[in-house]
């Protein structure tokens, strides 16, 4: 009886679908990478790696509408896009902007970005060294 119960209760949770930040796939004026003009290479590994949590632009895969996961997912990307928006960037101020970009670089260095939760499903977005060299140098430039 109990399981039938926790078998009800997940059939009915798919049901509840959280609002989504939906990619549209255009970047926005106030986006980073418009902002910086930044090469094909380093826009590519910030919209591969980090622009599904930490942009207005999300592609969800099948899985990510499966709850209760969802309800989890959707908890990380507001807490990722409340920390650092890659497409609200030219509305930061520029002491934020100058914070953020030193924290970009420390979290990459240390492997702390992108998060191995989010690798786990997502191996597509993991950095190679090569990579990691490339958006780190880049943005040591900006400074």
């Amino acid at each position: 009886m109990i399981a039938l119960s926790v078998l009800g209760v997940l059939v009915i949770i798919q049901f509840y679908q959280p609002g989504s930040y939906v990619y549209h796939g255009r970047v926005q004026a106030t986006d980073f990478i418009k902002v910086y003009n930044s090469p094909k290479a380093v826009s590519k590994i910030l919209e591969n790696s980090c622009y599904n949590c930490h942009s207005n632009n999300t592609k969800y895969e099948w899985f990510d509408y499966i709850q209760p996961g969802r309800m989890f997912i959707e908890l990380h990307i507001t807490n990722g896009k409340q920390y650092l928006n890659f497409s609200e960037w030219s509305n930061y101020y520029s002491g934020k902007q100058e914070r953020l970009l030193q924290s970009i670089v420390t979290q990459v260095e240390k492997n702390e970005m992108p998060l191995l939760s989010y690798l786990w499903l997502h191996p597509e977005a993991r950095l190679t060294k090569d990579e990691k060299q490339a958006l780190i140098n880049w943005i040591k430039d900006k400074k």
